[in-house]
């Protein structure tokens, strides 16, 4: 490399923090000594990384929700690119959360900064013209799914897939060795806090009426980075026994659930690795889903599906994630016998939006299982954080030449 400025490495929120802090130590692993600093959550702030800014204050979900906060978020803009100006590093590396650093791209561009995209944005599935501010400011796209990278040269963008960096992340073969414990139910209801206050209720509604086709099921709760057991508490029924599993343990978590009830987003695809069929929610506020529906062009959103390129699991999205609804999937995975009691203004979306499910491939839990054992196959081998690093000291090292 050219100069000894170092590497400003800019997570947005918990998942790029998972895959920031994977980089970092594979930057580390190429370059010791190299200085690494930027914004970072718990796992980058636990390696020798320099966090000036903390991911946790973009964990923020929807349209409508951002509003609210967009003080909040102008003023670290404004930080961060003075931090940016006085630090001047040898280059920058922006991880997925396009809105806040697409701003900060553009002051990289002013300082004559090299930048870098890792986990690239999702402008494929809605505001894909955006692909053109990429190509105007990112030396090098690093994209971590399999159908991204055929999108992005349509923009003749530099693009390398690098494979998934979940696959580094996850000891797949000593998980297979764990064996799944009947009736065990695992909730995930994400790492945003309105997320949690969102699903919470509702997988408690789930459970009581799980719990009265079958009193022995039992419920576990995996807790995000950055949320508290008591917050996740708050929002779950008082009377109604709930284990709790910290961040760290998940994985491990995830593969002894029988199933999972889980928040749209990475996790889905951690469980989905793992081999655990997961019903996907995601219920955000009314206007937030009406202009996401205006503008986004895909047809699911989970990622399994997504590389899939169909619905191996089900995804009950606003309405359909009611607690009743989502029982009645569970039910109809787990085999119960009996019917999940359906409130009259739930019917109408149930029999229009759930039940039809129950007959397609993602309503057969055995074919679920199948289709998740070959999702592994579609991602490539490990070695996705190494892989990026590499392009981006080599391209910092041919531009030094």
């Amino acid at each position: 490399m050219r100069k000894t400025g170092g590497i400003w490495v800019s997570a947005g929120e918990i998942s790029g923090d998972m895959h920031g802090a994977s980089l970092c130590e594979a930057l580390r692993r190429r370059a010791p000594g190299l200085r690494l600093m930027g914004m970072g959550g718990p796992a980058m702030r636990a390696l020798d990384f320099e966090s000036f800014f903390q991911a946790e204050e973009l964990s923020v979900m929807g349209f409508t929700e951002v509003i609210g906060h967009l003080p909040r978020i102008f003023r670290l803009l404004s930080a961060a690119k003075k931090k940016l100006a006085s630090e001047k590093p040898d280059a920058l590396v922006v991880i997925d959360s396009p809105d806040f650093h697409f701003r900060l791209l553009r002051e990289a561009r002013r300082l004559g900064i090299p930048a870098y995209y890792y986990i690239s944005p999702k402008v494929w599935a809605w505001r894909q013209g955006r692909a053109e501010f990429i190509r105007e400011h990112v030396r090098r796209l690093i994209s971590i799914l399999p159908f991204e990278a055929d999108f992005y040269r349509r923009f003749d963008l530099r693009v390398d897939y690098v494979g998934n960096p979940l696959l580094d992340q996850l000891d797949l073969p000593a998980l297979d060795g764990i064996s799944p414990q009947s009736g065990r139910i695992g909730l995930m209801p994400g790492s945003r806090r309105k997320e949690v206050s969102r699903l919470m209720p509702a997988f408690g509604l789930a459970a009581r009426s799980l719990l009265a086709l079958r009193g022995d099921l039992r419920f576990a709760c995996a807790v995000a980075p950055g949320l508290s057991e008591d917050y996740v508490r708050s929002f779950w029924p008082a009377d109604l026994p709930l284990a709790c599993c910290p961040p760290e343990a998940r994985h491990v978590f995830m593969r002894e659930c029988e199933i999972l009830l889980a928040a749209s987003g990475t996790a889905v695809l951690e469980s989905a690795l793992i081999g655990t069929p997961a019903i996907i929610a995601y219920m955000g506020s009314p206007l937030s889903f009406l202009l996401a529906r205006l503008v986004v062009k895909v047809s699911h959103v989970g990622l399994p599906n997504l590389i899939a390129g169909r619905e191996i699991l089900p995804e009950l999205l606003q309405r359909a994630a009611a607690g009743p609804l989502l029982a009645a999937f569970a039910a109809h995975w787990l085999g119960l016998a009996g019917t999940v009691e359906i409130p009259g203004n739930c019917v109408r979306v149930f029999r229009r939006e759930v039940e039809p499910k129950f007959a397609e491939e993602c309503g057969d839990p055995r074919q679920v299982r199948l289709n998740l054992a070959r999702l592994r196959s579609l991602l490539g081998g490990p070695g996705a954080a190494e892989r990026a690093a590499g392009i981006i000291l080599e391209d910092l090292a041919a531009e030094s030449t």
